[in-house]
C-alpha cells in the first residue's frame, strides 16, 4: 500500500510532535517552515529554560484551562505528561522536576528540547524544508487536496496545521495559520494577548521597578467586585507589573479591558496575618523600635523600595518617629498592608505575550483526532486553537499532545 502523504506547516512544538509521530506511524511526511530554521520560538520558551510540562493530575491540570479545558480530555487521555517525560526519556533528554511541579530539561537550556526534536525528526524520515510559507490550503468538495508554496502546488492526503498565534511574532508566529483555517472554512475566536505583562496608572510600579516580591497575596478586582486571586510572586516594571502571579491573572483582566470594565489589583503584602494579628504586630514593633524615624520603621515591614510609596499613602512625615504615629494613621498603614491598589489601564503588545488567546473554535475540531470537521484531511494542533492555560508548563504539554494526536490521525484516517 503507498504510504499516505503528510504535509505539516510550522515547526514550533507542535508541528515537530506532529511531523514525526506521522512519519514513525508511516506516513511520507514533509513538514515546511517558513522561518530560516525550526523552534525558534521554543529556544525562548520559559526564559530558555523550557518548561515542557507539570506532573499534576489530568482534572487539576485541565482546570489551568478554564472553560477551554474539556475540549483536551480526550487528547490528554491519549498523550499526557507522564508519556511526554518517558518520550523525552527515550530520546536521551534529562528532566528535572521543580517546585510547583514544573518539569524542564536537567540542563536548563530550551535548545536542548528542540535538538532533540529535531534529531528526531529527521531520524524519522520527515524531510523539512526551511523558508517555505504555504500561501494557501487546496480543497475540492470540502475535501483537502494539497497547499500552494511559493506558487507551487504540492498535493497531499493530510495537512496539519501547527503555525502558532501571534504572541513573540519575531519568532515567525504572525497569525498566518488563521487566514489559513478561515480559508478552510473555520471560524476563528476574536485573538488577544494572554500571560502578557500588565500596565497600571500612576508611577508607584515604575518607582519599584526591578522589586521581585514572593509570597504575597493578589486579587483581581472587576469593577470593585473581587474575581479571582493569585498567591505567589509579582515583579514590578517601568509600566506597571508583571510575574507569575500577574501573568496567570492577565487574560481575565485582558479581556475586561477589551469589554470596557475597570480593573484593579489589590495586594495583600502580609497573607499570612489577619487584621488583628497584623496590628499587633505593629503595636509590638512600634514598642520595641518606637524612636526609629517612620522611614527606617517601615524597612522591617516592606522591601526598601517599596517605603517611598507606602509613605506617600499612609501620609506620615518621613522624620515622624514610629512612637508619634496615631491610631488613625497606624489604621492606614494597616489597611496599605493588606490592601495595596494598583489600577491597570493597559497590557503589553503581542511581542511580549507568552501565548495567544483566542484562535480557531474548538467546535469545529474533533477532539478524538484533531481533524476539521470543516475540511476532511486538515488537522489543528497547538497555539492555534482557541485553548489557553496557566503559566507551569500547562502550554506546552498542550501543543505536544495535540501534536502527537495530529500526526497519529493524520497517517492513519
Amino acid at each position: 500500500m503507498k504510504a499516505r502523504r503528510v504535509i505539516v506547516i510550522g515547526g514550533g512544538p507542535a508541528g515537530l510532535m506532529a511531523a514525526g509521530q506521522a512519519a514513525e506511524a508511516g506516513a511520507d511526511t514533509l513538514l515546511l517552515e517558513k522561518m530560516k530554521r525550526t523552534g525558534l520560538k521554543l529556544c525562548i520558551t520559559g526564559k530558555g529554560r523550557c518548561n515542557i510540562t507539570n506532573i499534576a493530575e489530568v482534572s487539576d491540570f485541565i482546570s489551568h484551562f478554564g472553560k477551554t479545558g474539556p475540549f483536551l480530555r480526550q487528547t490528554f487521555a491519549r498523550f499526557f505528561n507522564t508519556d511526554l517525560i518517558e518520550f523525552f526519556n527515550e530520546l536521551g533528554l534529562k528532566l528535572v522536576t521543580e517546585r510547583g511541579g514544573r518539569v524542564f530539561p536537567a540542563s536548563g537550556k530550551a535548545p536542548d528540547v528542540h535538538s532533540v526534536l529535531l534529531r528526531w525528526n529527521k531520524k524519522s524520515g520527515v524531510r523539512i524544508i526551511h523558508s517555505a510559507p504555504v500561501d494557501k490550503i487546496l480543497t475540492h468538495n470540502e475535501r483537502l487536496t494539497g497547499v500552494l508554496s511559493q506558487g507551487k502546488e504540492i498535493p497531499c492526503d493530510a495537512v496539519i496545521l501547527a503555525t502558532g498565534g501571534v504572541s513573540y511574532p519575531a519568532t515567525g508566529s504572525t497569525g498566518d495559520g488563521y487566514s489559513l483555517s478561515e480559508s478552510a472554512g473555520h471560524t476563528i475566536i476574536p485573538v488577544r494577548q494572554a500571560l502578557v505583562p500588565l500596565e497600571t496608572s500612576g508611577d508607584e510600579a515604575k518607582k519599584m521597578t526591578g522589586l521581585n516580591l514572593r509570597n504575597v497575596k493578589t486579587r483581581m478586582l472587576i469593577n470593585g467586585r473581587k474575581k479571582r486571586e493569585q498567591f505567589g510572586e509579582i515583579v514590578f516594571t517601568e509600566f506597571g507589573i508583571t510575574g507569575p502571579s500577574i501573568l496567570t491573572l492577565s487574560g481575565a483582566a485582558v479581556d475586561s479591558l477589551r469589554n470596557g470594565h475597570k480593573v484593579t489589583f489589590s495586594i495583600d503584602l502580609k497573607p499570612a496575618l489577619d487584621e488583628k494579628k497584623l496590628d499587633e504586630r505593629l503595636l509590638r514593633d512600634i514598642a520595641s523600635r518606637g524612636r526609629e524615624q517612620i522611614s527606617s520603621f517601615l524597612r522591617g515591614l516592606v522591601p526598601r523600595e517599596m517605603v517611598p510609596v507606602c509613605l506617600n499613602f499612609i501620609d506620615i512625615p518621613v522624620d515622624r518617629t514610629a512612637c508619634n504615629i496615631s491610631a488613625k494613621e497606624r489604621k492606614r498603614l494597616r489597611t496599605w498592608l493588606k490592601d495595596f491598589r494598583l489600577e491597570v489601564t493597559g497590557y503589553r503588545p503581542f511581542a511580549e505575550a507568552i501565548i495567544t488567546a483566542g484562535g480557531i473554535d474548538t467546535r469545529e475540531i474533533d477532539p478524538r483526532t484533531m481533524e476539521s470537521r470543516k475540511t476532511k484531511g486538515l488537522f489543528i494542533a497547538g497555539e492555534l486553537l482557541d485553548i489557553q492555560g496557566d503559566t507551569g508548563g500547562y502550554n506546552l504539554q498542550t501543543a505536544f499532545s495535540t501534536g502527537w494526536l495530529a500526526g497519529r490521525s493524520a497517517a492513519n484516517n
